[in-house]
């Protein structure tokens, strides 16, 4: 029964995070992006910080990982939610989902560069692989057009700049939760509570681009559609995906849970075909199979690292948010 709740945790999760992307799409034909954000993880915070206050899971931060809070939250909600809602009003939101696809991808090619891990055969075809998709999907095709810069949008760059970003948390995360002079503290044992933090203080930081930007202004013209989409990101893609896929590692094994992620683009082409009428292209079909291939091969030969841990470990931080 556990197992069946955990699977039904963990598509819930992805559908969740599949569905994000369109309803994005849907607020910002009336938002700014800032708002957006301030709104999304406003109700997010809520929805999490009440989930740990019943679990009392509560931990008071030790000064010493503050800094590094910070810096996530910065990084993995400021920054990174300013890319994909910014990106979203210049590309679709199926060529969005594929892009993000490629996160394991580039968490690769930075534990190559940065932690000096072996790619191995396997993980080289895979990054080349997953690339060429990536660049059928954003060209339409037509990868020689992306060269000459006729295909792909400002936003498919920020998107793709929004993945590198992920890989980039992703690395500072596992550091913080495996730092071995952290002595078990609340952040290392209880990883919720660490995103409780990483999005209080991203969305703390992202108080100041909603001012500059004035986009609080558009707060005051939010219809019917555009307040369910904001209520979606925030209770479900912000707030109870996290709670349902790490509930869901408490139960089953990283290798099982991250086979789920690959339904999210998936999901995401039908949601953008329903909703926003986006119709997949063959191109892009060809382009998503060749990214989920590359991202596979990447996965199927796990390279040494000083951040490597237990398996369950390994899946602590999803690859999208």
């Amino acid at each position: 029964m556990k197992r069946r709740h955990a699977y039904l945790g963990l598509t819930l999760a992805v559908v969740f995070w599949g569905t994000s992307f369109v309803a994005t799409k849907v607020a910002l034909h009336e938002l700014a992006p800032a708002a957006i954000v301030f709104v999304r993880f406003g109700i997010g915070l809520m929805v999490l910080a009440g989930a740990v206050g019943l679990r009392r899971g509560l931990r008071s931060i030790r000064r010493e990982e503050l800094p590094m809070l910070v810096v996530l939250g910065f990084v993995g909600i400021t920054l990174h939610q300013w890319l994909q809602a910014t990106g979203l009003e210049t590309t679709t939101a199926t060529a969005t989902a594929w892009i993000v696809a490629t996160i394991p991808v580039f968490v690769a090619l930075l534990g190559w560069g940065i932690l000096g891990e072996r790619l191995g055969w396997h993980r080289i075809a895979g990054i080349a692989v997953a690339a060429c998709g990536a660049a059928t999907v954003v060209s339409g095709g037509k990868p020689l057009a992306l060269i000459a810069g006729q295909a792909g949008t400002v936003g498919d760059l920020l998107v793709a700049a929004s993945a590198l970003n992920w890989a980039i948390f992703t690395i500072l995360s596992k550091h913080l939760l495996h730092d071995k002079h952290s002595g078990g503290g609340a952040i290392t044992r209880y990883p919720v509570t660490m995103m409780l933090y990483v999005m209080g203080f991203g969305w703390v930081l992202s108080l100041p681009w909603l001012a500059v930007d004035g986009a609080w202004r558009t707060l005051t013209r939010v219809d019917g559609e555009v307040f369910g989409a904001l209520v979606f990101l925030g209770v479900a893609a912000s707030g109870l995906a996290y709670l349902f896929w790490y509930g869901a590692l408490g139960v089953v094994d990283a290798t099982e849970a991250g086979a789920f992620l690959y339904l999210e683009p998936l999901v995401t082409v039908v949601v953008a075909a329903l909703v926003l009428g986006e119709q997949p292209t063959a191109a892009m079909a060809l382009g998503g199979m060749a990214i989920l291939l590359g991202v596979w091969l990447v996965g199927a030969s796990p390279a040494p690292s000083c951040l490597e841990k237990s398996p369950k470990e390994e899946a602590e931080t999803p690859w999208t948010i």
